[in-house]
C-alpha cells in the first residue's frame, strides 16, 4: 500500500514538473517573442513589416531605418542628457531615500507611526499638475535639469521598500552593539547598515535608474530648450516628425511611410537597450532585495 502511494506521489509531482515546465515555457515565449519580432522587423524591410511576411527571423536586411536615425545629432544629445539625468538623479534619489528610510526604520524614532502615516498618504493624494508645475517655476527650476530630478527626490514606494529592508534584515542588536561601543548615527548608517544593504541597494538604483531613463512628462512640461531634451523626448519628437513628414509630403510618400514604420522599432530598441544591458549586473540583488524588502515587515 505504502509502494502504491509512493509511486502515486511521484506520478503527481512529475505531472506537477511537467505543467510547471510547460507554463515557465509558455511565459517565455510570450515574453520574447515581442522583442525577437521588434529587432527583426527593424532590420527588415518594412514593406513585408507591414504585409506580415516577418514572424520571427528578418527578411531583406535593409539600416536605412537605423542610419537615419542615428545621423540625427538630436539623438546623440539626448543620449548624452539623459546618461547625465539618470546618474544625477539616481544618485539623488539613493541618497535621499537612505537618509529618510534609515530614521523611520529605527524603533526608538519618535512619532514615526504619524510621519510613516502622512508619508504613504502621499501615495494616493498629489499637489495635482498645476499646482506642481507652479512649484517647481516658482523656485526657478523650469528649464532646467533639476525639474526633472529635484521633485521625485523620493519616491514613496521604494521608501517603504527600504524602511521595511531595513527593519527585517538589520538586527536591532548589531545597531545596538555599535551604539555602545561609541558609533554615532552617521557613522552606524554608512558603516554597518550600507555594507549589509546591498541587494536592496541594487534595487533602489535599478528602479531609479529606469524610472529617470524612460521618463518624458516631466521633460514634456518643464523643459523648452531642445538642447536639454531627453533621450526619450528626443525620440518622440522623431517618430512625430517622421509620420508627419510621410502624411504630409506628396513627393514619395510610400516610401515615407515605409520608413517611419521602420523607424518605431529603431526608436524602440534604441531606448531599452541600455537598460536591459544594466539588469544582469545587479540581478543577482535585485531578485533578493525585491523578495526581502517588500514581503517583510
Amino acid at each position: 500500500m505504502k509502494e502504491l502511494t509512493r509511486k502515486k506521489m511521484k506520478s503527481d509531482e512529475k505531472l506537477f514538473d511537467a505543467i510547471v515546465g510547460a507554463l515557465a515555457v509558455l511565459i517565455v515565449v510570450v515574453v520574447l517573442y515581442p522583442l525577437l519580432f521588434i529587432v527583426s522587423a527593424s532590420f527588415s524591410d518594412p514593406a513585408l513589416v507591414l504585409n506580415g511576411e516577418v514572424i520571427l527571423l528578418p527578411k531583406q536586411i535593409t539600416l536605412e531605418a537605423y542610419k537615419n536615425v542615428f545621423h540625427n545629432n538630436q539623438i546623440w544629445n539626448g543620449y548624452g542628457n539623459t546618461i547625465v539625468y539618470t546618474l544625477i538623479g539616481t544618485a539623488i534619489n539613493l541618497i535621499m531615500t537612505t537618509l529618510a528610510a534609515y530614521p523611520l526604520s529605527r524603533p526608538d524614532l519618535p512619532g514615526r507611526g504619524g510621519i510613516m502615516f502622512f508619508v504613504t498618504l502621499t501615495m494616493f493624494f498629489s499637489g495635482g499638475l498645476i499646482p506642481s508645475y507652479l512649484l517647481v517655476k516658482n523656485l526657478g527650476m523650469v528649464n532646467t535639469m533639476w525639474a526633472l530630478v529635484i521633485p521625485g527626490a523620493i519616491a514613496t514606494y521604494n521608501l517603504i521598500v527600504m524602511r521595511t529592508y531595513f527593519q527585517s534584515n538589520i538586527p536591532w542588536e548589531i545597531q545596538e552593539a555599535a551604539h555602545i561601543d561609541g558609533c554615532s548615527n552617521w557613522k552606524l548608517l554608512t558603516h554597518v547598515i550600507l555594507p549589509l544593504s546591498k541587494p536592496i541597494l541594487a534595487v533602489m538604483v535599478l528602479f531609479y535608474a529606469v524610472g529617470h531613463w524612460n521618463s518624458y512628462f516631466n521633460a514634456l512640461i518643464y523643459i523648452r530648450n531642445k538642447d536639454l531634451y531627453p533621450l526619450q523626448l528626443v525620440l518622440r519628437e522623431v517618430l512625430m516628425v517622421s509620420q508627419a513628414d510621410a502624411v504630409d509630403s506628396n513627393v514619395g510618400l510610400e516610401s515615407k511611410v515605409l520608413l517611419a514604420e521602420s523607424i518605431k522599432y529603431v526608436v524602440i530598441i534604441i531606448s531599452s537597450l541600455p537598460v536591459l544591458l544594466m539588469y544582469p549586473f545587479v540581478q543577482k540583488h535585485f531578485v533578493k532585495g525585491v523578495m526581502i524588502g517588500s514581503l517583510k515587515g
